[in-house]
């Protein structure tokens, strides 16, 4: 299909099946905000907004890649702690030359090593975030900061990496602020439309930016920030994506207007997915999505954060699993080190959910939402459902209660089979009114999530 630079044409394009498969990517977040590696914890970001607002969103910033936005904010804890530690005279613009001391020493080889063994099919790759710092060489250098990006070219090498282990690479780019155009500091969520630059010379900026990453690195996913440009032509961009990238996708954030409805932020462009942070909706979405969160309450690495700030690896499960089975996917972000360290903690709980995966990916990879999203077992275990070809899989998230799980509102088949994962154990079982009761070894390993592989599918004999 060739696409027109209009919104009726590239609204034609369909959301590839690889990435309706993927269900598992790897965002990262890296820049000079890695230095500092600083934030204040203030707790779960969507949290703090509902409950203190945006104001003291702003002031609190969880995000410690928002550092130089938090650092402009009179008496906030990132001012106060960088004047003690840095001093005043110290600008965030001197945190480049130590970035790029520091990520000399980074090898893309083991970062690709690492997400391709805990079962990640794709990475979303941040080529410049609100700060304006470029981590590949552009041929658009910066008009106001001609040297402000990386030497290396650290987007290339992580392309070149991850697409010799089979997995995708998307870039990330903040396209809607670049505090290096317009400086204006975020208070509240109100001052966003006024900092987002909008002149000739920005729009021309971005632009060629993106063209520039889709011709060098062929990304598979354009993941924009924020917004976009209002007075650029987006859909002209998304034409020329699709034209190069026939199964790339662009996410929901090229906003050209940030006008807010009863709904949230009123999407005015087109878009393949919808991107929700640090949130998951409530039921099955039809149109994709994905949800997206750090381990612990920034994307950027926070030298604050402990294992306590963390997701254990069971919420890490449960929470790819609900996502899953609601038509999603999970970004779950990396924040390395300046050096280009994954730190262990992150590490760890990464490659413990990569051994669950292995484990029973059958039931994640390549599967669709069922005609609902989950259940209850009769002592109050959470279900959730998958499904793929003629089977439908039963995710349990928690142990059962003693050795048998009924499910009500259900109804088997004659010629029923219910497996266990991943050793496909066949199961005793017995339907019971509208339940259907099934037999469960008692010498159970203790895993996050437990999976019952039923084929043919049941039979809903409720909604929710």
């Amino acid at each position: 299909m060739s696409y027109e630079p209009n919104r009726e044409s590239v609204s034609r394009h369909p959301v590839p099946t690889w990435y309706q498969d993927a269900k598992f990517g790897i965002f990262i977040h890296w820049g000079l905000y890695s230095v500092p590696a600083w934030a204040p914890i203030a707790g779960d970001p969507m949290q703090i907004i509902s409950q203190h607002g945006w104001l003291y969103f702003f002031r609190n910033n969880p995000y410690a890649e928002w550092y130089e936005n938090s650092l402009r904010i009179e008496h906030s804890p990132t001012r106060l702690y960088h004047t003690i530690r840095h001093g005043v005279n110290f600008d965030y613009s001197d945190f480049a030359p130590l970035f790029r001391e520091a990520c000399r020493h980074w090898d893309p080889n083991e970062w690709a090593d690492l997400f391709a063994s805990v079962g990640a099919r794709y990475v979303v790759f941040t080529a410049k975030h609100h700060d304006g710092f470029l981590l590949w060489p552009s041929s658009y250098p910066n008009p106001h900061r001609p040297d402000y990006r990386s030497e290396r070219d650290l987007v290339g090498e992580l392309a070149r990496a991850v697409s010799t282990r089979g997995l995708r690479l998307g870039l990330y780019y903040s396209s809607g602020l670049d505090w290096t155009f317009n400086d204006r500091t975020i208070l509240d969520i109100s001052d966003i439309p006024q900092a987002i630059p909008d002149d000739e010379v920005y729009r021309t900026y971005v632009k060629r930016h993106w063209m520039e990453l889709i011709d060098r690195y062929e990304p598979a996913i354009l993941w924009s920030d924020i917004a976009y440009p209002p007075s650029g032509n987006v859909n002209e961009l998304f034409a020329y994506y699709y034209n190069r990238i026939p199964d790339g996708l662009v996410n929901d954030r090229f906003n050209q207007s940030f006008e807010f409805t009863a709904a949230g932020l009123a999407k005015d462009n087109h878009y393949d997915f919808q991107t929700f942070e640090y949130l998951t909706p409530t039921d099955i979405i039809e149109h994709k999505w994905e949800m997206t969160r750090g381990f612990g309450y920034s994307f950027g690495y926070n030298r604050n954060e402990g294992p306590e700030h963390y997701l254990s690896t069971e919420q890490l499960v449960h929470l790819l699993v609900d996502v899953v089975s609601k038509n999603g996917n999970l970004l779950l972000n990396v924040g390395p080190m300046a050096d280009g360290t994954i730190p262990p903690k992150q590490r760890e709980r990464l490659l413990e959910l990569g051994r669950w995966l292995q484990r029973y990916g059958e039931a994640i990879f390549a599967t669709r939402p069922w005609v609902r999203f989950g259940s209850v077992t009769e002592d109050g275990v959470e279900v959730r459902f998958t499904t793929k070809e003629s089977s439908l899989y039963v995710i349990l998230l928690g142990s059962p209660h003693g050795c048998q799980v009924r499910l009500r509102g259900f109804l088997a088949a004659p010629n029923t089979s219910i497996v266990l994962l991943p050793s496909a154990q066949p199961l005793t079982f017995s339907q019971e009114a509208d339940s259907v009761v099934i037999q469960i070894p008692s010498s159970q390993e203790h895993e996050p999530a437990y999976v019952l592989k039923v084929t043919p599918m049941l039979e809903s004999l409720r909604t929710q």
